[in-house]
C-alpha cells in the first residue's frame, strides 16, 4: 500500500515535470522529494500504530486499575463495618469487665460480711445450740427442734426462748439483710385437732420464731416464715439420728436484689 502510494506520487511529479519542462536535475530533486515524503509518511504512519498500541494497551491497564480500585472501595467499607463492629465489642467489653469488677468487690464485701457473721454466732455454735451450714451458696444458722420446742407443740420453750434470744441480737445486728425462718420435721406424721398435718406444725413453728425475733429486736420487714413439712430433709429418715436432725429450725441469710445475678441480657430474647 505504501509503495503503490510512492509510485503515484512519482509518477504525478513526472507528469508533472514532463508537463512544466523541468530540467533531468530540476526532475531529479522532485524525486528525491517525493522519496523523502514517502518515507517521513511512512515513519508517521509507524509511530501512529505503536501509539495506538501504547494506548491499548493503557486501557486495558486502566482497566484492571479501575476494578482493582473498585475492590479496594468495597474490601475498606467491609473493613470500616468490621471497625464499628469491634469498637462496639470492645465498649461491651469494657461494660462487661467493670460489671464483673464491681460484682467481685460487692462479693468481697458480702464475704467479709458473712465471716462477721459467722465469727458472732462462733459462741452459739461452740455451745451447741445451733449449727451454720452453706445450702444452695446462702448461709443457713440451723436449730434442732429439740431446744426450741416440745414434741408434737409450737410453742417455745424456756430454753428456746433463751437461745433465740442471743440469735435475735445477732441479726438484729446484721444491716441490710432478710432471713426466711423454715420450720421442717421428720416423716412421721402428725394428726391432732390443732395440727392435722406436719403442714401446719412446721409453719406454726417457724411463725412463732418469727415473732419472737421481731419482739427481740428484728425488723418484721426483714424476716418471713415458711414451712416445709417433711419434703426437705436434710438427712435421711431411716434412722431415729436422721430424723432427730430433720426435726429443725432454719434461718436463712438471703440475697439482697444487687447480689442475684443480672437477668438484663434476658430481657431481649423475651421481647424477640
Amino acid at each position: 500500500m505504501k509503495s503503490i502510494f510512492k509510485v503515484s506520487i512519482l509518477i504525478s511529479l513526472c507528469l508533472a515535470v514532463v508537463a512544466c519542462g523541468y530540467s533531468e536535475e530540476e526532475y531529479q530533486a522532485k524525486v528525491n522529494e517525493a522519496n523523502k515524503l514517502a518515507e517521513d509518511l511512512a515513519a508517521a504512519t509507524q509511530a501512529y500504530e505503536e501509539m495506538q498500541q501504547k494506548l491499548d494497551k493503557m486501557g486495558v491497564e486502566n482497566k484492571k486499575m479501575s476494578d482493582r480500585l473498585a475492590a479496594l472501595g468495597q474490601n475498606v467499607q467491609a473493613l470500616l463495618g468490621q471497625k464499628s463492629e469491634l469498637a462496639s465489642d470492645l465498649e461491651a467489653t469494657k461494660a462487661r469487665e467493670a460489671r464483673l469488677r464491681a460484682e467481685q468487690e460487692a462479693q468481697k464485701k458480702r464475704m467479709a460480711q458473712y465471716r462477721k457473721v459467722i465469727e458472732q454466732f462462733k459462741e452459739l455454735v461452740n455451745s451447741g445450740k445451733l449449727k451454720i451450714r452453706i445450702v444452695d451458696g446462702q448461709m443457713v444458722v440451723q436449730m434442732a427442734s429439740s431446744i426450741l420446742f416440745e414434741t408434737g407443740k409450737a410453742k417455745l420453750s424456756e430454753e428456746g426462748e433463751a437461745a433465740l434470744t442471743d440469735l435475735a441480737a445477732i441479726l438484729a445486728s446484721i444491716p441490710d439483710r432478710k432471713f426466711q425462718v423454715a420450720g421442717h420435721t421428720d416423716n412421721v406424721p402428725i394428726s391432732s385437732k390443732k395440727f392435722p398435718s406436719n403442714w401446719e406444725l412446721s409453719s406454726a413453728r417457724a411463725v412463732n420464731v418469727v415473732k419472737f425475733l421481731q419482739e427481740n429486736g428484728v425488723d418484721p420487714r426483714n424476716v418471713s416464715a415458711a414451712g416445709y413439712a417433711e419434703f426437705r430433709p436434710s438427712e435421711s429418715n431411716d434412722t431415729k439420728e436422721g430424723q432427730a436432725a430433720n426435726r429443725r429450725i432454719e434461718i436463712t441469710l438471703l440475697p439482697n436484689l444487687n447480689e442475684l445475678p443480672d437477668l438484663s441480657d434476658l430481657e431481649k430474647d423475651l421481647n424477640k
